[in-house]
């Protein structure tokens, strides 16, 4: 189990050097450099769009819109881009 735990540790350290890289990059499209920002935005805000007391959905928006945002910044980038960020990892 702890290695498992590691291996997840491992993956999120890279996706984020990887969102890191991808936000540095110097063709990314603007917009999608904002949906980054509001991302990271979202999860480090200290209070909620969505209130924690509703259930299911104050619990969950985290899960559904940090997502969305990275999708979409996704696909707003050239795949060479991303092509590039993800290579630079390896």
């Amino acid at each position: 189990m702890f290695a498992k735990l590691k291996q997840i540790a491992a993956r999120l350290k890279s996706e984020f050097v990887f969102y890191q890289r991808l936000h540095q990059h110097p063709q990314t499209p603007k917009l999608a450099k904002a949906l980054l920002w509001l991302a990271i935005g979202y999860v480090l805000m200290p209070f909620d769009l969505i209130p924690d007391f509703l259930p299911l959905i104050g619990q969950v928006d985290e899960l559904v819109v940090v997502p969305l945002l990275l999708y979409l910044a996704l696909k707003l980038t050239p795949t060479d881009i991303i092509a590039e960020c993800r290579r630079v990892l390896t």
